[in-house]
């Protein structure tokens, strides 16, 4: 990631959500009580999968808005409106997916259970919190930001300001 973006930042940014998502698969663990096994493992890795891809989708967009020369906060408050739908269908699809291993009662339903609750209150957390932690933490960090395509402009902007006599 920190090639594509061409910064250090931005994927930090992303993965500053993960540990939410993490969050909600021990609160939905607890809630079911259902123990941590290899098959709640498997789900903490699509979980993964699909909370970095949720930040991508919404930092890539807010990117994209800064190199159209808005604001700071005009870009994140744009990516989170036009991001918002993708978001949510990606994460609501995922949740419906994962309820009927969740409330499934048959013989070998207990060992995908856990699969299920993983997913169901993973997502759904990670979900929530990666709309409002994403846009907050790019926000904090984006006074820091030092991406090559900045200082290639700086640097362009040094050039002009010296005469070239001078150099």
């Amino acid at each position: 990631m920190a090639s594509q973006f061409e910064s250090l930042t931005y994927p930090f940014v992303i993965m500053f959500s993960l540990p939410f998502a993490v969050l909600g698969v021990v609160i939905g663990l607890a809630i079911t009580g259902t123990p941590m096994n290899i098959m709640a493992m498997l789900g903490i890795l699509m979980l993964i999968g699909i909370v970095v891809n949720n930040g991508i989708v919404l930092v890539d967009y807010t990117i994209l808005c800064r190199e159209r020369g808005m604001s700071v906060v005009d870009a994140v408050v744009t990516a989170g409106r036009s991001r918002l739908r993708p978001i949510l269908m990606t994460a609501i699809s995922t949740v419906i997916g994962a309820v009927p291993l969740l409330l499934a009662s048959g013989a070998g339903a207990a060992s995908r259970k856990c699969l299920g609750a993983v997913i169901v209150y993973g997502g759904l957390s990670s979900c929530i919190l990666t709309l409002f932690i994403v846009p907050v933490a790019y926000l904090a960090l984006a006074k820091w930001e030092r991406s090559p395509k900045a200082l290639q402009r700086q640097l362009d902007q040094m050039e002009k300001e010296v005469p070239d006599n001078e150099i």
